[in-house]
């Protein structure tokens, strides 16, 4: 009994003195150290770290010299040096108790944006917006609502023929009012493919036929550019979809364009109200850019001419999604004429995403120019560049309805993957 006794006092000792040293401020500063660390050439990452010895185990021996990696002042720093993948073993009296893998990538930079933009989007086939009631000789009907066509689906055929804008539908419309045959739709619905059966009826008015809907083939807008790969050409903007402004639904682009815009005037945000910024397209509405793919991420494509001057001529490094820090950072935007100013914000949040996901900051804007003039973020200046430490970091995308002040933003990380600009060093084709 005497020995189970003590058994049990020296086990809950032991286990009172392990609590302790899991405890002890040294392990806490290396428990808060990641497992895993991606970085970029030249970058320096400090840590907290009383004076316990720290060994750097490297992968492969005869591979070049990848990180840095010294522990001085109650702090320790890792450099990377170059290209490769290092484990780092932190040790205490010789024994390993944390990990710590290295990524070390290439360095990459782009041009902040800023500068006022137009938009104009042509949609994959036509965006079925609404029913419409055709006055027929036997009451009101919408042959389209009847056939089973839903709002936000998009019209991609008829009887096999593609259809790319509204008025490749009117021959179709009439050949079938006039043969009595139904029209074979294709439609694009929810990503997936759904056929349908359309019997257009004569309107009674002024005899023409009629398939009962409302569509759209084209949609534009204004926006503000984030980015700009002098190498590659490709660009970045908006940091978030573009939606049809009836259905809400993300528009299916099947080609595009932008162009110089000039802000006329802003409409100042308040509490519930959000502001805009009101633009015009430059005089003679000059293309300078393609838009191939609009995503969560923001509108992507290729310049085909020079942007606007802004105060960022030459490129500037990116900050992956771990390396934001809360605190002071800047946007870039325009809020007249063409002008590109910087303004001070205020990172409150960041969410270190490992994956692609969009409202990944949250900023409030300081700057107090910028709330006199639109009273913080206003429609419009989306796509904004944050820059933060030199870096750009992300885009601002949408506004807090009941505080115009604060909104969120988007890693730049993400957006840049959507551009098909890959990160690891490889380029990839643009989805």
């Amino acid at each position: 009994m005497k020995k189970e006794m003590a058994r049990n006092i020296a086990g809950v000792l032991l286990l009172g003195m392990l609590m302790a040293i899991g405890f002890a401020k040294p392990m806490k500063e290396y428990w808060q150290i990641p497992k895993q660390l991606v970085l970029f050439e030249g970058d320096t990452v400090e840590f907290r770290a009383s004076a316990l010895p720290v060994q750097a185990a490297v992968h492969d021996r005869n591979a070049p010299e990848t990180l840095n990696v010294e522990q001085k002042n109650g702090s320790l720093s890792v450099k990377a040096k170059q290209r490769g993948e290092e484990t780092l073993v932190l040790q205490v009296a010789g024994m390993p108790i944390k990990q710590v893998d290295v990524n070390v990538l290439p360095t990459l930079k782009v041009i902040p944006g800023g500068q006022s933009i137009g938009v104009k989007l042509n949609t994959v086939g036509v965006l079925v917006v609404g029913y419409h009631l055709v006055e027929t000789e036997n009451g009101k009907k919408s042959p389209g609502e009847a056939a089973g066509i839903q709002i936000g689906d998009v019209i991609t055929a008829i009887n096999g023929q593609k259809i790319e804008n509204m008025s490749d539908l009117s021959p179709f419309i009439e050949e079938a009012g006039k043969t009595g045959k139904p029209l074979h739709l294709t439609i694009l619905r929810d990503q997936h493919s759904v056929r349908a059966k359309l019997v257009p009826l004569k309107d009674k008015h002024d005899d023409v036929y009629r398939i009962g809907l409302y569509i759209r083939d084209s949609a534009a807008g204004i926006g503000t550019m984030t980015f700009y790969d002098p190498k590659l050409k490709t660009y970045g903007a908006l940091g978030h979809v573009i939606s049809d402004m009836d259905t809400k639904k993300p528009i299916l682009v099947q080609n595009g364009q932008i162009m110089r815009s000039t802000v006329t005037s802003i409409e100042k945000g308040t509490s519930g109200n959000p502001g805009e910024k009101l633009a015009r397209f430059s005089d003679g509405e000059e293309v300078i850019g393609t838009v191939t793919n609009n995503s969560p991420f923001g509108i992507f494509g290729k310049l085909t001419k020079p942007l606007p001057d802004s105060p960022f001529t030459k490129p500037i490094p990116i900050a992956l999604a771990s390396q934001v820090k809360e605190g002071p950072a800047k946007i870039l935007t325009v809020v007249e004429n063409d002008k590109v100013e910087q303004f001070d914000v205020e990172i409150v949040s960041n969410v270190p995403q490992k994956f692609p996901a969009t409202k990944g900051l949250v900023i409030r804007v300081t700057d107090p120019r910028l709330l006199k003039k639109t009273g913080g973020i206003v429609q419009g200046m989306s796509g904004s560049p944050i820059i933060q430490d030199g870096k750009l970091v992300g885009a601002v995308t949408h506004v807090f309805v009941n505080d115009p002040t604060s909104g969120y933003g988007v890693h730049i990380e993400w957006m840049l993957q959507e551009a098909g600009i890959d990160l690891y060093g490889r380029q990839k084709k643009a989805s």
